[in-house]
């Protein structure tokens, strides 16, 4: 139990930075209650908080204004593509990534903090079943990727090494996603080598600046953003574990995306050719139009800019070939060095810019009552994973196609994209071109050939003028990620007729 004088100390503490009112309702509350909240308040760093508020609401009086004069592109010499890349280069790259794998050199980071609100659910995302043959959920589908991986490393090098996977949740889905991977055996993966920590919070504060009473004995608190990753690095001993395992390279990208190539060799490879500290991967911008973040350069430094942060003159500009000159557009997956990690979570991660989300945040009045506002009245503040690339010295980005790496899950069935079965369609299409790809006839009951299926995900299809979904005949044909990594290892059945349903596994 707590003191008088304690208290009275916390009290003092809490008026010098204007939050005095966080103890209003001291007196009321339980013993149990009292414990809680005194605990939660004395870890509260009201400086760095305060500060962080403050430069926040000044960045906020920006918001809005067109970044166009100080922005430019990359220089070519930074930017790869896998379709401008010819064969030899390619097994290059896979071979210069297969041999750190096979060292115990690569770690995956997975940002893994959302529950699946949208899709109806309150579980974890990666638990979700898109309704695959399989019926494999994203976090199943993701480590068969990694053990493939590292089996066909060990293939290539003669030398057995493993992937760490560095899992990033949320207070909300730190429990279910452990007791999912250990019911489900990891899903091959070693124990030891899936690590799963848990992102911070951060207070919600009024427009006035005073953090927000959720209870009479509770802050009301938010996730830090994706951007807390680096905090949570250094808080959680991540840092410290992949330092003692000898990890050298990482790759991060967000759970959502049913097709993202975990690890993916050539996207490495491409980075260690060109020395890279830090990369980020992206898709081709489909349209002017379409509302995505675009990387590029802003006041000298390395930056996603948002849509609605350029005029449409920017987004219009193209180069002499006619594609647009602003047109590699952000899908959250990243390279870092570790030497570069280290200096983000060490120095600048406190210079870290928090983007703000007016919210309706409930709260406590004065009587001690918990009010539910039917307008905004507070701020969540958050980081962006993608905001450390201002520090890097060498960067660079790789761009892939959207029907072979990108279709997030990310809405209800009934949207226009992004939804169950859209994500479920692209896998099926996607394996459908691989089987085509080897000289495979998919038939149907009848012995009839089946047109290669569209994919959902194709630029084509995402084009942001386009106004209806995408309607295509589906071709059901999935291959597990055991048995084909990225369409790699499919001869045996090369001149082959397969009847659709077509499920292929070891």
């Amino acid at each position: 139990m707590q003191g008088d004088m304690e208290v009275g100390k916390l009290r003092e503490e809490l008026t010098k930075y204007g939050q005095e009112h966080l103890l209003a309702h001291w007196d009321s509350l339980s013993q149990e209650q009292r414990k809680e909240l005194y605990a939660e308040l004395s870890e509260l760093n009201l400086q760095e908080l305060t500060e962080d508020f403050s430069r926040t609401v000044e960045e906020l009086k920006n918001a809005g204004q067109k970044v166009d004069d100080r922005m430019e592109p990359l220089d070519e010499s930074q930017c790869g593509a896998v379709v401008k890349s010819w064969d030899g280069e390619l097994r290059k790259y896979e071979q210069l990534s297969m041999a750190e794998i096979s060292q115990g050199h690569v770690g995956i980071l997975l940002l893994a903090g959302g529950q699946g609100t949208r899709l109806g659910t309150t579980y974890p995302k990666g638990m979700y079943n898109v309704g695959l043959p399989s019926g494999k959920t994203l976090f199943q589908l993701q480590a068969e990727r990694i053990l493939k991986l590292q089996r066909l490393a060990a293939e290539k090098t003669g030398k057995e090494g493993n992937i760490t996977w560095y899992i990033m949740t949320s207070a909300s889905t730190v429990g279910p996603t452990e007791a999912f991977f250990q019911n489900n055996e990891y899903f091959g993966l070693k124990k030891e080598n899936i690590v799963v920590f848990q992102q911070g919070t951060l207070p919600c504060f009024t427009f006035e600046g005073k953090i927000i009473l959720g209870e009479k004995h509770k802050l009301s608190r938010a996730p830090d953003g994706n951007g807390g990753l680096y905090r949570a690095l250094k808080t959680q001993g991540v840092m410290q574990d992949m330092k003692k395992r000898g990890i050298k390279y990482i790759q991060l990208y967000c759970v959502d995306n049913i097709l993202v190539k975990v690890g993916d060799p050539y996207f490495m490879g491409y980075c260690l050719t060109k020395g890279a500290e830090c990369a980020n991967k992206v898709v081709r911008k489909s349209a002017p139009t379409e509302a995505v973040g675009i990387t590029c350069k802003v006041d000298g430094h390395y930056q996603v800019v948002e849509y609605s942060e350029i005029t449409d003159s920017s987004s219009e500009l193209r180069n002499s070939d006619g594609s647009l000159v602003y047109s590699a557009a952000n899908i959250c997956i990243h390279f870092f060095t570790l030497e570069f990690l280290e200096r983000v979570v060490n120095i600048h991660e406190r210079s870290l810019q928090h983007h703000v989300a007016k919210k309706k945040i409930p709260y406590v009045n004065e009587a001690g009552d918990i009010v539910k506002p039917t307008t905004p009245n507070g701020i969540k503040m958050e980081k962006f994973v993608f905001d450390v690339f201002r520090f890097a010295e060498n960067f660079v980005v790789w761009e892939c196609l959207r029907d072979e790496e990108f279709a997030p899950l990310k809405n209800a069935e009934g949207a226009k994209d992004c939804t169950p079965s859209y994500c479920r369609n692209a896998v099926l299409a996607l394996h459908h071109q691989w089987l085509d790809n080897v000289g495979v006839e998919v038939v149907d009951s009848s012995g009839n050939e089946l047109s290669l299926m569209a994919s959902p995900a194709s630029e084509s299809n995402n084009n942001a003028d386009s106004k209806e979904p995408v309607q295509q005949e589906v071709v059901v044909t999935e291959i597990s990620p055991l048995l084909s990594y990225a369409g790699e290892g499919l001869e045996a059945y090369t001149q082959k007729r397969l009847v659709a349903p077509v499920y292929l596994t070891p």
